[in-house]
């Protein structure tokens, strides 16, 4: 099973339409929720959204992403359950 790489920041950039967080577009977090979508096709995805990160936002997205693997929980709803 692949993890969905949303971090819980979830504002789409109005120019690009990609969301602030985790890269993805609008019409890939609904393929990534319908039940016929394979692993290819996220894994594949992962990496096409890495490529339209950069700098502090790739940084962070990686952070949150490996946590949220490691941990079932994104840093971003960590530090809110901690507060």
């Amino acid at each position: 099973m692949i993890i969905s790489p949303c971090i819980s920041i979830c504002k789409t950039d109005p120019t690009t339409g990609y969301c602030y967080g985790c890269g993805r577009t609008i019409e890939e977090k609904k393929i990534w929720k319908l039940t016929e979508t394979n692993d290819q096709w996220k894994k594949d995805n992962i990496i096409k959204i890495k490529k339209r990160l950069t700098g502090w936002q790739l940084e962070s997205f990686e952070e949150s992403y490996t946590f949220k693997i490691n941990n079932g929980i994104s840093l971003f709803k960590k530090k809110l359950k901690n507060e």
